[in-house]
């Protein structure tokens, strides 16, 4: 049997037997409304490559109506998929039969993104995953998967918005995202995208919209109900400094207070930062003197930083089963049948979450 796609066992097109011999159909039926319309539906009409008409009752075309039923309800949502399972299996090898069912979309599409944006411990997790999508995995997912992509960017927004959560993040996510969307619309000729031109246009439109509903947004002023921030010891501050991982952060919590800009303009405190991110053989490629004589580390985080990537620190991030090749949320667990399951599991960085499904 020769291979036809992806599932060579879907079923194939409707033959009907003529004197003249058999004949391919196609099920025909007139705009539907609405889903009431589905149910009164007591025929089919079937064309033949000879315009002949023929009837068959409801029971003949069983299937011809599941599948109308199936993409009338498809076309009229714009809800994620869900499933029940909040893991996939990841096979180690691809086949020719197999292949279909592990890749990056499907696995967008099972791991429930659309929840984990809203536990603050997945947040940045779920759109680091997002922008590397964007930068270079937009034409990898499937017509279901960019779907849900665009469904969740959406929430991402509404949280942002609504609880000013890390607008810096989901800033450069939307930039880089319109950077690939400008491109891959010029190379529409080339077939680069799913889908019809105009809906990319217009989710095209849609992230401009969100970029200037993101710059503008402004900082709900809290209420002063007892102790703030600068009401604490200069020491419990200087820790809260030394446990930041972005240099952003420390620059920005700086703005707040002359006292906090002092501290986060420590010299101990950058260097700390920069031995975190980077090796000392980066160092010495890269040095950076002060008009003291002094190694400007906080000049150096910076510029080592355009050469290297830096650690990343997660809250909660998706786990990889080494004895049943799984993917999943580690609270949410999975069918592991491993005798000591802990040591089998292995955390998944966005990278190499991507990295998994490359074949």
């Amino acid at each position: 049997m020769p291979f036809l796609g992806q599932d060579w066992r879907s079923p194939g097109w409707r033959w009907v037997k003529t004197a003249d011999g058999w004949k391919r159909c196609e099920p025909f039926s007139p705009a539907l409304d609405g889903n009431s319309q589905l149910s009164d539906i007591s025929h089919t009409v079937i064309l033949t490559d000879d315009d002949d008409e023929e009837i068959y009752s409801t029971e003949h075309c069983e299937f011809a109506t599941k599948k109308r039923k199936k993409d009338h309800c498809r076309s009229n949502t714009d809800s994620q998929c869900f499933y029940r399972e909040k893991w996939i299996y990841v096979h180690k090898e691809s086949t020719r039969e197999r292949h279909g069912y592990c890749t990056l979309g499907e696995a967008f599409n099972r791991l429930d993104f659309s929840s984990a944006v809203q536990d603050i411990r997945r947040f940045n997790y779920v759109v680091k995953l997002l922008q590397l999508i964007a930068k270079s995995q937009l034409t990898s997912l499937s017509g279901a998967a960019q779907k849900n992509y665009f469904n969740i960017l959406d929430k991402i927004v509404r949280k942002v918005l609504e609880d000013q959560y890390n607008p810096r993040l989901i800033k450069d996510l939307l930039q880089d995202l319109s950077s690939t969307l400008c491109i891959l619309i010029r190379g529409v000729g080339k077939s680069v995208l799913v889908g019809n031109i105009n809906i990319w246009i217009c989710r095209l439109e849609t992230i401009l919209v969100w970029q200037q509903q993101l710059k503008n947004l402004q900082m709900n002023k809290q209420v002063n109900n007892g102790l703030t921030l600068s009401d604490l010891p200069l020491h419990m501050l200087n820790n809260i400094l030394y446990r930041f991982s972005d240099g952003w952060d420390i620059i920005t919590l700086g703005q707040v207070t002359p006292t906090l800009y002092m501290l986060s303009e420590d010299r101990q405190l950058w260097k700390k930062l920069c031995q975190y991110h980077f090796a000392e053989k980066q160092f010495c490629r890269h040095l950076i003197l002060s008009e003291k004589g002094h190694i400007d580390w906080k000049l150096m985080y910076f510029a080592l930083q355009k050469y290297y990537p830096i650690k990343e620190q997660y809250g909660d991030t998706l786990h990889f089963c080494r004895h049943c090749s799984i993917l999943f949320w580690k609270d949410t667990g999975h069918p592991c049948t491993a005798s000591d399951p802990n040591t089998c599991l292995m955390p998944v960085s966005p990278q190499h979450f991507i990295d998994l499904f490359k074949f």
